[in-house]
Parts: structure tokens; C-alpha cells; sequence
């Protein structure tokens, strides 16, 4: 059996079809998943990711009238997913006033929010649609003195964490990269000897704050 990370089983559609002839079965680990072309998969629910971020900025709001950013990712599964997710799950009191891809490159998205904060110097939350490209667009707030803009985004890193506790970010989400290859390790074994494990298992995702970072799982921890 392959273990095989992708953000589309679309882009795989090929691949997967020559395996299957070579009666090599495929298990994915991915953002979405078609159980009838493979024997099993483990996803991020992205939507769900999105959600927590817009929960938190509806919390934190507190009825408000504010206005929100997003700099999404590169067009496609992954950040349509992460980014419908967030702007379906504001209240009627968050408006969005500004969509634009970052292209997952902290240089692109730290131009966007440049280009965002200028357009719109009364921001009150940029939603970002991962932490690297996070650093950037809160190095972009920073420097036009936009420093009350309040940024959520995604992922969990060590980095990330930091930027929780030192207040560059107020809220992510984490997603170990560790938490994911275990399952999907542990999954394939189990396939492997007839045992039963759900087809298409979700990994486990965590709203973070300030208030928990200390208690986050590492992003992706090493035996040092």
C-alpha cells in the first residue's frame, strides 16, 4: 500500500487508476477524499478549520459592527474550502471587505495586506489563510500602523504558537502534521489486516489561543 499526500484526489485521478492496475491500493492523506477509488484516507476537515477561526471573531466581536479581511491561499481546494468556511460561519455583524489570494507566499500576502490596509485602514480582523503567509500580512499591518488588527489564521506550528503568546496572532488552528501521519499509519496497518477502522477518518483539529498555546500538540515533534 502507497501513503499518499494531496490536496485533491482529482489531481490523483490518474495516479490512483495505474496503482489500482497494479493492485497497489492508495491511502491518502488529504483535504477531501473519494471512498469509492481508494481503500481508505485521513482529511482535515478545512471548513471546519475555517469555522472555528469565524467562532472566535464572533465571540471576540460580541455583536460589534466590524469589518474583516481575508487573504486566502492559492484558488482552489484547499483554500476554497478553509475560506468558505470561515466567511459562511461570520455573524451578520462581521462584514467581509476585502478577499484576496495570498498565493500561500508570506511575500505576496504581506503585498495584499499592504494594498488591504490602505483600502481599508479601519480593519478590525484579517482571517489568513496559513501562518506563513500570517507573518507577513502582520508584518504589512505593523509597518502602515495597523497594529490593532487582529489576525487569525491556521496551522498550529511552533512559530505560530509564538506568535500566539507575544500577540502577533490572537487565534489559530492546529492541525499536527504528526497527529495525521500517525492515524494514517495506524489506519493503513489496520486495513492492511482486515481490522475495521473508518473508511475515511477526519484528523483531530484545535481552536488555539493565548490562553492555551501551552497546551497545544506539537506541529511536527522530533525525538531532540
Amino acid at each position: 500500500m502507497i501513503i499518499i499526500q494531496t490536496v485533491s484526489t482529482d489531481a490523483l485521478e490518474k495516479g490512483i487508476a495505474k496503482a489500482r492496475s497494479a493492485h497497489i491500493p492508495v491511502f491518502l492523506t488529504s483535504v477531501d477524499a473519494d471512498p469509492s477509488a481508494i481503500p481508505g484516507a485521513v482529511v482535515v476537515d478545512l471548513k471546519e478549520m475555517g469555522e472555528l477561526d469565524a467562532r472566535w471573531v464572533a465571540d471576540d466581536a460580541a455583536g460589534r459592527r466590524v469589518r474583516v479581511g481575508v487573504v486566502a491561499g492559492a484558488p482552489g481546494a484547499a483554500s476554497d474550502l478553509l475560506v468558505g468556511g470561515f466567511t459562511e460561519a461570520l455573524p451578520a455583524n462581521a462584514k467581509v471587505v476585502a478577499d484576496q489570494p495570498g498565493m500561500f507566499d508570506a511575500a505576496e500576502a504581506k503585498n495584499v495586506a499592504a494594498s488591504m490596509i490602505k483600502a481599508h485602514p479601519d480593519l478590525d480582523y484579517a482571517f489568513v489563510a496559513n501562518e506563513e503567509m500570517a507573518f507577513g500580512v502582520r508584518k504589512a499591518f505593523d509597518a502602515a500602523g495597523a497594529t490593532g488588527v487582529r489576525t487569525v489564521t491556521v496551522n498550529g506550528t511552533d512559530e505560530g504558537l509564538a506568535a500566539l503568546r507575544d500577540g502577533r496572532f490572537v487565534a489559530t488552528v492546529s492541525n499536527p502534521a504528526a497527529d495525521m501521519g500517525q492515524l494514517a499509519a495506524g489506519n493503513t496497518i489496520a486495513l492492511l489486516r482486515d481490522e475495521k477502522v473508518d473508511k475515511i477518518a477526519k484528523a483531530r483539529i484545535r481552536l488555539v489561543t493565548k490562553d492555551n498555546a501551552d497546551l497545544a500538540p506539537l506541529y511536527c515533534p522530533t525525538d531532540d
